[in-house]
C-alpha cells in the first residue's frame, strides 16, 4: 500500500476514537468535529485584503 492509498483509507474509512469513532472525512463534512463548530472559511463569499481589513478596524472601535 503506498501513501495515496493509505491516506485515503486514514482519512476515509479508518474511525478515529478522538472523533467519536468516526471518520476524518465523515467529521469534515459534517462541520463538527473535537468538540467544535469547523468554520468554512473558504466558502463562496471571499473579502479582498482591503475589505478584510476594513471590517477587523472597524470590530476594533
Amino acid at each position: 500500500m503506498g501513501l495515496t492509498e493509505y491516506f485515503a483509507f486514514y482519512n476515509g474509512e479508518r474511525p478515529h476514537q478522538s472523533l467519536g469513532y468516526l471518520t476524518p472525512d465523515a467529521v469534515y463534512r459534517s462541520g463538527n468535529g473535537g468538540g467544535a463548530k469547523i468554520v468554512d472559511r473558504f466558502g463562496e463569499t471571499t473579502l479582498g485584503q482591503r475589505q478584510t481589513a476594513a471590517i477587523e478596524v472597524a470590530s476594533t472601535t
